[in-house]
This record gives structure tokens, C-alpha cells and sequence, in this order.
């Protein structure tokens, strides 16, 4: 386990001084569970710590960086940026979901792979930092890795879905966008859907949401993101 801490914290670059943090933020109720640790020895409080940072750090860079945008529009965006898609994509640039400790139901139901979860690891993460090392080393790893300019050129579409009719119109020969469910999972009360979106019959790539909604949006960004890097090697 040392190892991969070593591994997590070099993903960071960021070395706790107090390890015990690291280990917590990185425990899913799952796992506590399933050991009958103390209920509190998994990452939900450090969960609940870290969104109130990000919140912070997220509120502070927006107001600055854009001081012409209205508080309506700045809402927007900061909840586009720390939303659970969003921060379940930034997570993969640190490979956070290898390092979380699940419990072996939930190892089992894809526990590594749901936003979620992992989303809800980052935000512990971020928490866990901000008590080892305070608010400037929490904020660094929120602007390497979440307030990045992808992120939010992605925020500042407002509608992933009616962007991606747009750019499909305007770039490609076909205006046929459709999805499709590849999977739902979990229970009534914590659903979770995995959509594809085509065009033309080709899938332009997927998106993971609580309901079918958030997973279709999710999946228009990944679209959206494909089709201006295409855009890009052809200039």
C-alpha cells in the first residue's frame, strides 16, 4: 500500500507529511464496512471537507479571471467545473480510481470505474490536502488538474447536446446525432447510465450520469472534444 501511495502522492506532486490523511480519503464506506472500522475512518467527511474547498478555490479563480461575466454565468460555470461528469474526467489525468479501497461488492459492481465514487474520492483527496498542507497546496492541485483550460472552454457550454447539433452542422455532412444507453446499473435510489452518442451510426463517444440526462451530456462533450481535435489536425 506504501507503494502506491508513493505512487498517488507523485501523481499530485504532493507529499503528505501526515499519511493517515491520504489513507482516509482514500477509504470508500465499502471498505470500512466490510472491515467494521469506525464509520468515520472512511473518506465522506474529508468528501464533505474538500467540496467546500473546491468551491472556494474554484469561486475565487472564476471571479477574478472573468470580471466582466455576471454572477448568474459564473454559477453556471462553477457548477459545470466541480460537477460529478467533470471532476470524474479530471480525476483520470492522476489515475485516481486505482487507489481508492473498495469493499469487494463493490470492487465487483465496478466500484473503480463509477463516477460517483471516484468523483467523490478526488473531492476527499482534495480535503485531506488541505488539512496536511492548507489551502494554496489544495488550490495547486485544483487549477493543475481541474480548473484547466479544457475544463472550462467545456464549462462555457452551457448546452453540451445542442453545441455538438451545432458543430456537427457546421463542420460535418451529417446533422443526425443520436444516443443510446449502453448500460444502466445500481439501485432505483442510486442509479447509474453509461450512454453513447452517434453520428451517422459512429459512435463519437460515451458519458456516465445519474440519470439519462446527465449521461448524454456527458457523452456530447466527449463528442465535442473529438471533433475539434479533429478540426485542429486539419488546419
Amino acid at each position: 500500500m506504501n507503494n502506491m501511495l508513493e505512487k498517488l502522492e507523485e501523481n499530485i506532486d504532493y507529499s503528505f507529511k501526515n499519511k493517515e490523511l491520504l489513507i482516509e480519503a482514500m477509504s470508500h464506506s465499502s471498505y470500512i464496512n466490510e472491515r467494521k472500522i469506525n464509520k468515520t475512518a472512511c473518506n465522506e467527511r474529508l468528501e464533505f471537507l474538500g467540496d467546500a474547498v473546491l468551491e472556494l478555490a474554484s469561486s475565487d479563480y472564476l471571479f477574478k479571471k472573468y470580471g466582466d461575466i455576471p454572477e448568474g454565468k459564473l454559477s453556471k460555470m462553477r457548477a459545470a467545473l466541480v460537477c460529478e461528469p467533470a471532476l470524474y474526467e479530471c480525476s483520470k489525468a492522476i489515475d485516481l480510481g486505482n487507489f481508492i479501497k473498495l469493499g469487494k461488492g463493490e470492487e465487483a459492481g465496478g466500484g473503480r470505474n463509477k463516477p460517483s465514487v471516484v468523483s467523490d474520492a478526488f473531492e476527499a483527496l482534495l480535503g485531506a490536502v488541505y488539512l496536511d498542507g492548507g489551502m494554496e497546496e489544495a488550490r495547486k492541485i485544483i487549477l493543475r488538474f481541474i480548473l484547466t483550460e479544457s475544463q472550462i472552454e467545456q464549462a462555457n457550454i452551457s448546452d453540451s447536446k445542442s453545441y455538438l447539433q451545432e458543430l456537427v452542422q457546421a463542420h460535418m455532412k451529417s446533422s443526425l446525432v443520436t444516443y443510446k444507453i449502453i448500460s444502466e446499473s445500481g439501485p432505483e435510489h442510486d442509479k447509474e447510465f453509461v450512454v453513447a452518442v452517434y453520428i451517422d451510426e459512429r459512435e463519437y463517444g460515451e458519458g456516465t450520469g445519474r440519470n439519462k440526462k446527465a449521461a448524454e451530456k456527458a457523452a456530447a462533450l466527449h463528442a465535442i472534444k473529438l471533433i475539434k481535435n479533429k478540426l485542429i489536425e486539419t488546419e
